[in-house]
């Protein structure tokens, strides 16, 4: 990871999420860009005097180390975050959400799916709630990688996911899959199961969950809520252009606001 790229609009929904992206920043000595996007005709002075408010503050919290740069921007929201991961090449896209319904609109509204969508930049989705202290604690170091066994045309969407995990004390990345009762696995989707768990050894440890329910949300809102604590972030794959995003994460993964959710792109 050479690059994490963040976007504030100075709420603390935004400013929780920057303080992610520069812990996540300062671990992996990778480059912060911190861009405040503004409306065409608005003027930039006080933009860029927050910003610089901003990265002092980082620097005290974070220490010299922390290779941080910040400048506003001007445009449409969807079409100034193409330009500027055209220029800023990112890794991994840091976002701010607040509350349930702002999940809902974060991961319904058009602006931040067509940025999903047109995209393949990898988008971390932190709720106001979280703290990244607590992501990066022993106690909170499981990754529940929900997935639909769906063969994965290209590995390397997994990248940013194990890098990530690296970067928490003693990870564990647990593929977990949700299935009707009495069903079993077809041999494709067990073979990438198989994948899917060793694709993260000798690093990081990985384990099989499955959850048995007719519906892949009730079963990974389950899992979430009666049958794990340590669970420090979720992660899914987005296939065919956000189709997993706008069928799986509506109102019912809302309910999962406290958890980090890394959206992971297939092509």
């Amino acid at each position: 990871m050479t690059t994490v790229l963040t976007l504030v609009d100075f709420s603390g929904a935004s400013t929780n999420a920057v303080s992610f992206a520069a812990e996540i920043s300062k671990r992996s000595s990778a480059r912060l860009v911190i861009v405040n996007i503004l409306p065409k005709a608005e003027g930039e002075e006080e933009a860029i005097n927050k910003l610089k408010a901003l990265v002092s503050n980082l620097e005290q919290t974070f220490g010299p180390e922390l290779k941080c740069e910040a400048f506003p921007a001007h445009g449409d929201l969807v079409d100034t975050v193409k330009k500027i991961i055209s220029v800023q090449m990112p890794d991994i896209i840091v976002m701010g959400t607040k509350g349930a319904s702002g999940l809902k609109k974060l991961l319904i509204g058009s602006n931040t799916v067509n940025v999903m969508a047109n995209t393949r930049v990898p988008v971390l989705v932190i709720p106001e709630v979280a703290r990244f202290e607590s992501f990066f604690n022993k106690g909170k170091n499981g990754i529940v990688l929900a997935t639909d066994l769906l063969l994965l045309e290209n590995s390397d969407a997994l990248i940013i996911l194990k890098e990530l995990a690296m970067l928490m004390p003693e990870p564990r990345v647990k593929v977990l899959s949700v299935r009707p009762k009495n069903t079993g696995l077809s041999d494709d989707k067990r073979e990438e199961r198989d994948f899917l768990l060793s694709y993260f050894d000798p690093e990081v440890e990985s384990e099989r969950i499955t959850i048995f329910s007719s519906s892949v949300i009730a079963g990974i809102d389950f899992y979430l809520t009666e049958k794990t604590t340590d669970t420090g972030m979720v992660a899914m794959i987005a296939r065919d252009s956000g189709h997993l995003i706008r069928k799986h994460y509506t109102r019912e993964m809302a309910s999962h606001t406290h958890l980090p959710l890394l959206v992971l792109h297939e092509m």
